[in-house]
């Protein structure tokens, strides 16, 4: 599992080409980009584009393929791979995993990694509102009509649990509203999800909005195959230390880093402002 020919792509080059294909000598002056009717401008890719769309089903095909593999690995040839979660002792220069033991989870970020949170980010793109706690929370508390899968992550995640791997969620959502997360899981088919078994919150251990001390919960429990997210911190807490971008992309791209990459699948999204660092 940690070969590099296994190894998951981080993030999808696939995206950043989108849009960016010139003929050699075309003198002609650029077309504007194609936009989605009723779609904020900040929003027109993650929400309205089909790159956006087939990115993110080639990023959980290939989540599927790599679990798959494992899971046939672990029975044929009995190999138990190294934790994706990263030992308490880790360092970004010496990033140790934990060792993999129990029965295989694979664990994801919520919003904007499974699920999309288009009424909210619509509201906060149309009226440049800024992050606002009472209101986020409200959100919480929602029914989940303004929100829809990620495309091809009901897709993926049910294949997973076919293939026998706990799905587990780990999430910024607080778990004072534990239960509206659970029904807007289920509600888009991505669930089952149940508090404190499959599913765990802000709150439900140490350390706030930071997420290791959840992480290192849930590999108590579970062989944790695979860690998927939308931002880094996501894998790690080490990197929402006041790093500067150029430290933070050094850090992911190096040399010691690599193994663990190979379990860290960072699903493609356009680059904007996040208004709830860490969520």
């Amino acid at each position: 599992m940690m070969r590099a020919g296994r190894a998951l792509t981080l993030g999808m080059g696939a995206a950043a080409l989108s849009g960016c294909v010139v003929a050699v000598g075309n003198r002609s002056a650029p077309v504007a980009p194609a936009t989605v009717s009723g779609v904020p401008a900040g929003m027109q890719y993650l929400y309205g584009s089909g790159e956006a769309a087939g990115a993110s089903r080639q990023t959980y095909a290939a989540l599927v393929r790599y679990v798959q593999q494992y899971q046939r690995d672990r029975m044929t040839l009995r190999r138990m791979p190294l934790s994706a979660v990263l030992a308490p002792d880790a360092t970004l220069a010496q990033p140790g995993q934990l060792p993999c033991t129990g029965a295989p989870a694979v664990v994801f970020d919520v919003d904007e990694t499974v699920l999309l949170n288009t009424g909210y980010e619509y509201a906060d793109a149309r009226g440049g509102l800024a992050y606002d706690a009472a209101r986020w929370e409200r959100w919480e508390r929602s029914d989940g009509r303004a929100t829809r899968a990620v495309p091809g992550a009901v897709e993926a995640l049910a294949q997973l649990r076919a293939a026998g791997v706990t799905v587990v969620f780990n999430s910024n959502r607080n778990a004072a509203t534990a239960a509206f997360t659970e029904g807007v899981l289920n509600r888009a088919g991505l669930g089952p999800a149940k508090h404190g078994s499959t599913l765990f919150l802000k709150g439900d251990a140490p350390g706030g909005s930071a997420k290791d001390a959840r992480r290192a919960l849930i590999a108590s429990r579970f062989c944790v195959v695979a860690l998927v997210g939308d931002q880094l911190g996501d894998f790690s807490d080490l990197f929402n230390t006041g790093l500067k971008p150029a430290e933070r992309r050094a850090a992911a791209d190096s040399a010691g880093h690599r193994p663990a990459m190979g379990q860290w699948l960072v699903r493609a999204a356009q680059p904007r402002l996040w208004h709830r660092a860490g969520r």
